[in-house]
C-alpha cells in the first residue's frame, strides 16, 4: 500500500513543470504589423499585449 501511494505521488510530481519552463518552451512573442493592428478588435489587442507582457516577465522577452 505504501509503495502504491509513493508511486502515485511520484507520477503526479513528474507531471509538474514550472510556469516559466512550460510557457517559455512553447510560446513566443506575438509581433503584429501596423496593418494587422488596424484590423484587430480592442479585445484581441488587449489579449496579445497581456501575452507579450507575461512573456517579458517570465521569459525575459524584449520589445
Amino acid at each position: 500500500m505504501v509503495k502504491a501511494i509513493a508511486w502515485i505521488f511520484f507520477v503526479a510530481l513528474a507531471g509538474c513543470t514550472t510556469v516559466a519552463g512550460s510557457f517559455c518552451a512553447i510560446e513566443h512573442p506575438i509581433r503584429l504589423t501596423k496593418a494587422e493592428v488596424e484590423t484587430l478588435s480592442d479585445a484581441s489587442i488587449t489579449a496579445i499585449l497581456a501575452h507579450n507582457e507575461k512573456g517579458a516577465k517570465l521569459c525575459g522577452w524584449k520589445a
